[in-house]
């Protein structure tokens, strides 16, 4: 249930499972020439956009948000989402 763990650090709930999240970012193989400035890494034409973490049926090591893997920008999968924030 939604709220069943504490909080992480920055006072979030349930960041971890659920889904696995696109990004914003093009994949790269490594982060050779990454913005540095946080900004999501984006490219004219990119067809292939980074997912993060693990969903509810993923194994375990992939419960965390260092978990880095690639799709299809028009992959459609069960437990692929992506996280709605806001700044205040």
């Amino acid at each position: 249930p939604v709220g069943s763990f504490s909080a992480n650090p920055l006072g979030l709930y349930d960041t971890a499972g659920n889904a696995v999240e696109w990004v914003q970012d093009c994949y790269h193989p490594d982060y050779e020439s990454a913005p540095t400035d946080g900004s999501a890494w984006v490219n004219v034409g990119c067809t292939r956009r980074v997912i993060r973490g693990g969903g509810f049926n993923s194994p375990a090591n992939t419960l965390r948000l260092t978990k880095r893997d690639q799709q299809l920008s028009s992959m459609r999968m069960d437990d692929l989402g992506f996280r709605v924030a806001r700044d205040l």
